[in-house]
């Protein structure tokens, strides 16, 4: 079997350590096997990209010194693949229009009882049809996936295996949302299947999306790529790297004068790899080892490239 893993930017935001550290994790990961290394920009959620974000992303990989085979893959040229899939599930009555807004969501879960975590059903078997709900409503309906009970049981490469009741802990999940899109749960699975991934290597903060990845690839009969969550890097207050919050972009460090070779190799220090003291991502190819990969997230107490 060929393998393939992927790398997977979200231009919403300026890359930072800790997506340099996954990436570089999944690049190595698969290039050291000999595999191949599928690039896939996720640009679905159109109101939450930012313009330039996405050659920003891809300058950064390439500053890295990371490489990917054949043409970037936009999710937002995808659309038709996606509407085969929620065919499909529309088809066996998998799915059904959900009017709910995230405050009447949070309101029900803040209920006596409620699970705050799961989706409690409001708008299951409440409508006949997408047209009914929007008349009815006077909203845009979303398309929610009626989930079954049932444990489903997948296998992490560090976590180990994992089981899951996604009715009881997340119930029924958007596919779709309310502008029609693909939801990224079924976007991401069916990218996967159509680019041929067999292995998936990401920050652990994905671990819970998993489990519902995992259905949708059963419900649509794709296969499973093996998973790999690495521990993820965190401020010095615990607190995970975010887009959002002006974290140690790599855009700021090349702009302060660092060197990719500094950043590189402190991720490889970072996954107690052996390596050289500094150099590109195909310097550490030789002697990566995913056993050495530390099981605790990575804790920034200061600037590592403080000079």
């Amino acid at each position: 079997m060929t393998i393939a893993g992927r790398l997977a930017p979200s231009p919403t935001g300026l890359l930072h350590l800790g997506h340099a550290r996954s990436f570089l994790l999944a690049w190595w990961h698969a290039r050291s096997r000999g595999g191949k290394v599928l690039l896939r920009m996720e640009d679905l959620d159109a109101p939450r990209v930012k313009p330039g974000m996405a050659d920003a992303a891809l300058f950064d990989l390439e500053w890295l010194g990371l490489d990917w085979d054949g043409e970037v893959v936009w999710q937002s040229r995808r659309t038709e693949l996606y509407e085969q899939a929620l065919s499909r599930l529309e088809a066996r009555d998998l799915v059904y229009p959900c009017i709910c807004t995230r405050r009447e969501i949070a309101e029900a879960q803040s209920a006596p009882h409620a699970d705050a975590a799961r989706y409690p059903g409001t708008c299951r078997g409440r409508f006949r049809s997408i047209a009914d709900a929007r008349a009815q409503s006077g909203r845009e309906p979303a398309l929610r996936l009626h989930v079954a009970p049932g444990e489903l049981e997948f296998k992490d490469a560090l976590h180990g295996r994992i089981v899951e009741d996604v009715a009881r802990t997340v119930g029924d999940f958007p596919v779709a949302t309310r502008s029609g899109a693909a939801a990224y749960q079924l976007a991401v699975v069916v990218d996967d299947a159509q680019q041929g991934v067999t292995e998936v290597v990401r920050g652990d903060d994905l671990l819970p999306s998993t489990a519902r990845q995992a259905l949708l690839q059963e419900l649509l009969s794709l296969p499973h790529p093996s998973w790999l969550h690495v521990p993820l890097v965190q401020d010095a207050n615990g607190r995970r790297l975010a887009k959002r919050a002006d974290d140690v972009s790599l855009a700021q460090l090349r702009e302060s004068g660092l060197d990719p070779g500094e950043v590189v190799a402190w991720a490889a220090r970072a996954s107690a790899q052996p390596g050289p003291e500094r150099g590109l991502a195909g310097d550490y190819l030789d002697s990566f080892d995913l056993a050495l990969l530390p099981l605790s997230p990575v804790r920034l107490a200061s600037s590592p490239f403080a000079r």
